[in-house]
């Protein structure tokens, strides 16, 4: 195993910090990608109160357990997001009803990221953009290029503020490339790093789950961003289209049987992890696999240690020679 292997705690945000983290120590896990909500991280706090930090991090620290990101995906979201009723609960009550009071504070709240994560001695953020140009996704009606570079815009705008304490606090930004976020392919991820002329501060949180589904080739991404790479997700997700369904979802939850895919506990799917794997020695990523577990048809503790074991067992360093060195010694 050559990378620490995380936990996402976001899908688990009904269950104490204390309580996940003594049950991700047991499932083996190296460490919590901690999610900001819950109680699992204020970021305001955190930003603003060290001892708070250093409560945080101890208590996880009896685990064993170190902390290598954080994620605000809810914040980020309504910072470009058209803010309908359902973000509404992503901010507080007062904000409800009120799309650019929940885009003000979702500004905030990312910008506070940036400095909590460096007061728990973190460089990743990981989040959503949100994106005034999702719907606008099938070109009926007439969607005109004009429409669409506004959105880009207005992505780089709202966001380049908040890059700039990213900066100040030497902490990266990773976006987790996806369908309702400026971003949701190869093509959006290279126009929206070009639109924010590709300051550093502004990555990729790699999850090949989001890809698959849209077809995109996951290994070909991490070539073609791999000085954005930031973070990882480990996530899978299985097409199962039968000749009736298709790929957008038909409207049906996840987990409901006509549905074209799902996503799926890790290994159980259709994405070639050992491919990744092999890409990421490639490019040199030696950050970690953080397991972000879903999938409606398994029980959660099992699937998250199964998870944990998979991945164990799927990661390995790249060769430090050649495989024909010892004809010449």
């Amino acid at each position: 195993m050559s990378r620490p292997i995380t936990l996402t705690t976001g899908q688990w945000a009904d269950l104490p910090i204390e309580t996940l983290a003594e049950k991700a120590a047991s499932w083996g896990y190296d460490g919590l990608e901690l999610a900001c909500w819950g109680d699992h991280m204020d970021v305001e706090k955190a930003a603003n109160d060290m001892n708070y930090c250093e409560e945080h991090l101890d208590r996880l620290a009896k685990h064993n357990l170190k902390v290598y990101a954080i994620s605000n995906n809810l914040a980020g979201q309504l910072v470009c997001d058209l803010n309908d009723a359902r973000s509404d609960s992503f901010a507080p009550d007062d904000c409800a009803g009120n799309p650019e009071k929940k885009r003000t504070w979702g500004v905030e709240q990312m910008k506070l990221s940036a400095q909590a994560a460096k007061n728990l001695g973190v460089n990743v953020v990981n989040g959503f953009t949100g994106s005034s140009i999702w719907h606008y996704f099938y070109s009926f009606p007439t969607v005109t290029p004009q429409m669409v570079d506004e959105g880009f815009d207005y992505f780089a705008k709202m966001w380049n503020p908040i890059l700039d304490v990213f900066d100040e606090c030497g902490v990266k930004f990773a976006l987790e490339v996806h369908p309702t976020e400026i971003a949701f392919d190869s093509v959006t991820a290279k126009r929206a790093l070009e639109t924010v002329n590709r300051r550093e501060a502004f990555g990729f949180n790699f999850d090949p789950s989001h890809l698959h589904w849209q077809m995109v080739d996951p290994v070909r991404f991490i070539h073609e961003f791999n000085d954005r790479i930031y973070h990882c997700h480990m996530k899978d997700t299985a097409l199962q289209l039968d000749g009736r369904s298709g790929i957008l979802g038909s409207h049906l939850d996840f987990g409901h049987p006509d549905r074209g895919w799902d996503f799926r506990s890790l290994g159980r799917g259709d994405i070639d992890f050992e491919e990744i794997i092999r890409a990421f020695n490639h490019i040199g990523y030696n950050g970690p696999l953080s397991v972000e577990w879903e999938d409606m048809g398994m029980e959660r503790e099992h699937g998250a240690k199964e998870a944990c074991d998979y991945v164990k067992q799927l990661d390995f360093k790249r060769s430090g020679r050649a495989f024909d060195a010892a004809f010449e010694e």
